[in-house]
């Protein structure tokens, strides 16, 4: 075998490498947004088989986010990527990173579910949480679709999905406090609900770090700690 055909092997084998790491990547997202319907549908639904499911489903999430770095560690060992192909790898640990601790949220919100299986948290409040979980599940599948396209615009918008998420929850706190007020004896249940919509408002952050790899990746610029509006000024839709 000559040295151009060795480079050529060496170029095809690199090639692989990356995609199976985006395919893996994809696989785990797959997997953490089925644990996160599970979770919401827990919730909405007062099913606790459902929320243990996902709960007893979490270390598959886990395995992934283990197996994931250990490519990543071998493709940087053995390869020593350079330039898009580094921001690549890099951009696959961070976004692992942040699916798992998406499977954890939705861990937690799957155990709010199982303790409030058997109670009547009022229907106005319940009704407001499941449409934030609503939200948070569309904003995972757009992110993940964004991901899989490398596509900034979209991951612009899962941003702004972001802020709305805010202040929904934000919106539910204030709600459930006058609750508690109102009522002192519903704190314990409405603790689970405030505690499970905080766990999808994290879920929500973790989707639009996501969107900055994204960017990071495509664009070649850490945009962490950078406002919307100058994000968009400088990689938006002209």
């Amino acid at each position: 075998m000559d040295q151009s055909d060795l480079m050529h092997h060496y170029s095809q084998q690199f090639n692989a490498d990356l995609e199976t790491l985006r395919t893996r990547v994809l696989e785990m997202g797959g997997l953490v947004e089925q644990q996160l319907e599970k979770a919401i549908d827990s919730l909405k639904q007062s099913e606790a088989e459902l929320g243990e499911m996902v709960v007893a489903n979490d270390y598959k999430v886990n395995a992934l986010d283990v197996s994931i770095d250990e490519l990543c560690a071998k493709v940087i060992a053995l390869r020593q990527p350079t330039a898009s192909d580094l921001r690549l790898v890099l951009t696959v640990i961070k976004t692992t990173a942040d699916l798992e601790r998406i499977g954890d949220e939705a861990k937690r919100v799957a155990r709010m579910a199982i303790r409030s299986a058997k109670t009547d948290p009022g229907p106005n409040l319940y009704l407001r949480i499941e449409h934030l979980g609503d939200q948070v599940r569309q904003m995972l599948h757009r992110s993940l679709d964004a991901f899989a396209r490398m596509d900034v615009d979209e991951a612009i918008e899962v941003a702004h999905d972001d802020k709305r998420i805010d202040r929904e929850y934000e919106s539910i706190m204030r709600q459930g406090m006058t609750y508690m007020m109102e009522d002192p004896r519903s704190i314990p249940l409405l603790m689970d609900i405030i505690w499970s919509a905080r766990a999808m408002e994290r879920i929500g952050d973790r989707c639009c770090n996501i969107s900055e790899y994204i960017i990071y990746f495509v664009k070649g610029k850490d945009v962490r700690h950078t406002s919307l509006e100058q994000i968009e000024q400088e990689f938006g839709r002209e």
